[in-house]
């Protein structure tokens, strides 16, 4: 199997980090991102018996530390293969007419902006070697709306629609372009969401299995391994328990 040099961007937790373990185990070279340092190295230095790794501390929201951070990559590590737009989040749960405007730019920064921000840097290298594969994280909440969602589905929906138009843009391009949107997942999701309320995000997966960062992961690893006329282009992945947003089967 080729070895392909992946970045993802929210290496630092949850999907990113799981990924991150998942793909460095098979030996793929690794360009970690994401805002706390520390835990990329402690990442980078768990891979290196497997792999190589290369680490860039930064904030995906702020488009001159994106420019810089990619720029930095030593000429042997600039090639990137696989882009995996991991990085997002989701701040409170309040109805439109109570919402923070805080929370809503954050969400609007990393979750829109970051991910363009990323793609706008890397893709033209893409596109001048004629291959590549861009893979970005959405959400369910970009499909179904419900209470206090608002802001947050609005940001997942603009990833979905952005990676269809990625996928036309780059068609003819040799670039496969691919989407998750997965649902309920156990990370540190809910404990931002609740901004450190450690009860609140506990029972949002109480009484059943939801997925685990490491479900996501082995997708992202058939998705970067699948033959090179095979795109999943567009995969909805829910635990069994969950059939929509807010249609969980809890049996405590």
């Amino acid at each position: 199997m080729e070895k392909k040099r992946i970045l993802i961007t929210g290496a630092t937790s949850g999907i990113g980090a799981a990924t991150a373990r998942c793909l460095g185990l098979l030996g793929h070279p690794l360009v970690l991102c994401g805002r706390r340092q520390q835990r990329l190295e402690a990442l980078a230095q768990e891979l290196s018996s497997t792999t190589q790794v290369f680490t860039l501390g930064f904030d995906i929201s702020k488009r001159q530390e994106v420019v810089a951070a990619i720029s930095s990559l030593p000429s042997a590590w600039s090639a990137i293969d696989v882009l995996i737009n991991n990085a997002g989040n989701a701040h409170g749960l309040d109805l439109i007419h109570e919402g923070q405007i805080e929370d809503w730019e954050a969400m609007i920064d990393i979750n829109i902006k970051g991910l363009l921000y990323l793609t706008r840097q890397v893709v033209p290298g893409m596109v001048a070697r004629g291959r590549g594969h861009i893979i970005n994280i959405g959400s369910i909440a970009g499909r179904e709306p419900y209470p206090g969602g608002n802001v947050y589905g609005a940001t997942k929906a603009a990833v979905d629609l952005l990676t269809q138009g990625m996928r036309m843009d780059l068609l003819d391009k040799g670039i496969k372009v691919s989407a998750i949107h997965p649902g309920l997942v156990e990370t540190e999701f809910s404990l931002v969401r609740f901004k450190g309320d450690s009860e609140k995000a506990r029972r949002v997966y109480e009484g059943y299995q939801p997925l685990r960062p490491e479900d996501v992961a082995d997708l992202i690893r058939y998705m970067v391994e699948a033959p090179e006329h095979v795109n999943l282009a567009d995969v909805l992945l829910l635990p069994k328990a969950q059939a929509a947003v807010r249609m969980v089967h809890k049996t405590t």
